[in-house]
């Protein structure tokens, strides 16, 4: 049993209102995931497992990050279809989706509770399947030998972080909410189960020529 260190995913394309047009890196966050391999190559960090989900925005921040070896792509490690999930919220229940960053704070947590109570007709999975393939994969991660590294998606993360802290979902949403691109969240083996003990932390942009670099969409 060993450690899994989870990195959200580059800045991907922040104009796109699709899952389609959302699922490739911009330039920033190609340069973001590039300082985030220097950090961990500089600090020695030793990461003998690398994972990945297997969306475009995954595979191109673990190439950009420059780890040795070829991360183990792992569909459940996917991120939930949150713009899919939003449109037909609006299409059946007239809950339009915001055009302003300030407008997610409340619409996600809507998302998220509509999801769970099963009132998102023809959705792509169910709350619970997602909830479900997030513990199959990290439980299954968490067997190995050494520490893994992880690159998946904010969504991903949150519910991984319901699950080990017992957040109800207006915690998920605003945890969701918080993670900054590749930022690094680790979790631990206490007890019988994996136990943050570090979240959202950004040392590769801390310097303040990167603070700009520090983003959430």
């Amino acid at each position: 049993m060993s450690h899994i260190t989870l990195i959200r995913h580059g800045q991907a394309n922040t104009g796109a209102r699709d899952e389609a047009s959302y699922d490739r890196l911009s330039d920033l966050g190609r340069q973001q995931a590039v300082w985030l391999g220097e950090h961990l190559r500089a600090s020695g960090a030793h990461h003998p497992r690398l994972y990945c989900g297997t969306l475009r925005r995954h595979r191109e921040t673990a190439a950009a990050m420059g780890m040795d070896g070829d991360p183990v792509e792992d569909a459940r490690l996917n991120e939930l279809e949150y713009f899919t999930l939003a449109r037909l919220l609006e299409d059946q229940h007239g809950l339009a989706v915001p055009t302003q960053r300030e407008g997610f704070v409340a619409h996600l947590p809507q998302v998220f509770t509509a999801w769970r109570d099963g009132l998102i007709r023809n959705a792509p999975e169910s709350f619970s399947g997602f909830e479900d393939r997030v513990l199959s994969a990290l439980h299954d991660i968490a067997q190995g030998e050494g520490p893994a590294l992880v690159v998946t998606s904010g969504g991903l993360i949150a519910m991984t972080l319901r699950q080990s802290m017992g957040l109800d979902i207006p915690a998920m949403a605003r945890v969701a909410l918080a993670i900054m691109n590749t930022s690094v969240h680790r979790l631990h083996r206490i007890g019988p189960d994996l136990t943050p003990v570090l979240f959202n932390a950004v040392p590769h942009l801390e310097h303040p020529d990167r603070h700009f670099a520090q983003t959430h969409l």
